[in-house]
């Protein structure tokens, strides 16, 4: 959940599974509205990863179920995975609810700089030179993922 996927090391660590099975699961989790992926962003500078997805589950719970894990937030090792994927899956809601359909992203460069959220809308971006860039943190994050 928010990290890119790797469909090789998943078949790996599932055991006697090809990488196109796992590729095939996770389509249907995908068409079943599990999970949804974000592709990577990238205008083919050197550094930026360009073929990655992250995956991420619309439902926080269901990864938790996955896991078994479900300790209080502020009890948890992997507190910034959830709400993490809180944010992105909210914001994909409100931004269906609003009929707004922007392209999204995720940005990293191979020396690991990253975003883990982009919207892009009205055409492309020269090489990001007029971007708008937004920090979202617990106090102001209402604003993003509500209507």
């Amino acid at each position: 959940m928010g990290h890119e996927v790797n469909y090789h090391e998943l078949a790996q660590t599932i055991g006697n599974i090809n990488t196109m099975a796992v590729e095939k699961y996770l389509d249907l989790l995908e068409k079943t509205y599990v999970i949804f992926k974000l592709p990577a962003y990238s205008r083919n500078l050197r550094n930026e990863i360009k073929k990655g997805k992250k995956c991420y589950f619309f439902d926080n719970g269901i990864r938790n179920v996955l896991i078994s894990d479900f300790k209080q937030p502020k009890m948890r090792f992997d507190k910034g995975a959830p709400w993490e994927n809180y944010l992105v899956s909210e914001r994909l809601k409100r931004n269906a609810y609003h009929q707004n359909h922007p392209n999204t992203y995720f940005w990293r460069t191979h020396d690991q700089a990253e975003i883990d959220y982009i919207e892009e809308q009205d055409g492309l971006l020269k090489a990001y030179p007029n971007h708008q860039t937004r920090v979202i943190h617990r106090e102001i994050f209402k604003s993003f993922v509500l209507p």
